[in-house]
């Protein structure tokens, strides 16, 4: 039997369970009043007169500009208000009294299409005091379901079109109208495709096998080696140009190059200043019109001799046209060869001297 001391501890572990649990309870009531400002905190009650509640319930958020202040408390019928007999009855924190005016309006949202109906209050053009408790706020209007399915009426409209146009396309496709008919449902075709693709699994399969031209390059390390051997000379060359080695080494850091390159410059520079100011004999050429005009007189005397040799005038033109001139002129040089011949074969005959005394 358990002792009177257990039995104490047993209750004291109740006793705090339950404080526990309540100060939980409590917790959580703050946190779901908390739109309102809390549990203990001051409400304000306004009221709204609507001519339709647009499915707005008891509970339902109550909205400054899309900022939550406060929640509906009831929602009645009031015949004596028509043409507005519905009431809502709305309790917002007291800390938003500063934000809300005598002349504020109150309407009926909704959350999207199918969302939940809640009432937002609109004080962006309101200029009048704080509304005092179980005050009236002016209808801004309050959307009816048929509001709804008119707006989005133009929605679904758009939609059924889209469908109908999408089935069109899926009939033409199944009935292998169009490009994209004929390829789903051309047998050819497919067996095109069947042929392609066992065409690539061949060539995929020669290519690993390391045969052919792109499977040696893929599989054969020679062409790495090659490559590497070529990248090992490009790196010594570029070591070698650094360094100033060769021509081309030389060409990059010899600074003598350089000055060398630059007097020459410098003096082609002077020296064609120098001919276009007409100094020495190349600047006369290129400046002096005297023997601009006597080149000319001479290029055209030369024009006219080579036009008469061209021509047959004149001893040139002669033994460059005749062709009698150019017989007598072998014949001559055949008789002086036979002369030659004669003198070296018998030169007594030739030059025999004979004495005569008178």
């Amino acid at each position: 039997m358990p002792s009177r001391r257990e039995i104490q501890w047993s209750q004291l572990k109740v006793g705090a369970l339950v404080l526990v649990a309540m100060a939980v309870l409590v917790g959580l009531i703050f946190l779901m009043s908390g739109s309102t400002g809390g549990l203990f905190s001051k409400k304000l009650v306004l009221r709204c007169y609507f001519t339709n509640a647009a499915g707005v319930k008891d509970g339902a958020p109550v909205t400054l500009e899309g900022v939550t202040i406060g929640n509906v408390i009831h929602v009645r019928v009031v015949p004596a208000r028509n043409p507005t007999p519905v009431e809502v009855s709305m309790q917002v924190a007291h800390e938003f009294i500063n934000d809300l005016h005598t002349d504020s309006t109150a309407g009926i949202a909704q959350a999207g299409v199918l969302g939940d109906s809640f009432v937002d209050i609109d004080s962006t053009r309101a200029s009048g005091p704080p509304p005092a408790n179980n005050a009236e706020l002016k209808e801004a209007g309050s959307p009816t379901i048929q509001d709804v399915i008119q707006s989005s009426q133009t929605s679904i409209q758009e939609i059924n079109t889209v469908m109908l146009k999408i089935d069109t396309l899926l009939d033409s496709v199944n009935h292998g109208k169009g490009t994209i008919g004929k390829l789903i449902n051309d047998p050819e075709f497919a067996a095109k495709l069947d042929s392609i693709a066992s065409n690539i699994q061949i060539v995929t399969r020669t290519v690993a096998a390391g045969q052919g031209s792109l499977g040696k390059l893929l599989n054969d390390d020679t062409l790495y080696q090659h490559a590497n051997s070529a990248v090992d000379k490009l790196d010594q060359i570029i070591t070698a140009l650094n360094e100033g080695k060769g021509t081309a080494g030389k060409l990059l850091r010899d600074e003598s190059l350089y000055n060398n390159l630059d007097a020459t410059l410098a003096s082609t520079k002077d020296l064609v200043g120098e001919i276009n100011a007409g100094k020495g004999t190349l600047g006369k050429l290129a400046k002096d019109p005297a023997f601009a005009k006597k080149l000319d007189d001479t290029v055209s005397h030369l024009d006219g001799i080579l036009k008469s040799i061209d021509e047959g005038q004149g001893t040139m033109g002669e033994l460059i046209h005749n062709p009698s001139l150019y017989n007598h002129v072998d014949q001559t040089m055949q008789e002086a060869r036979d002369l030659l011949k004669g003198i070296r074969e018998d030169p007594k005959k030739y030059l025999a001297i004979k004495l005569k005394i008178f």
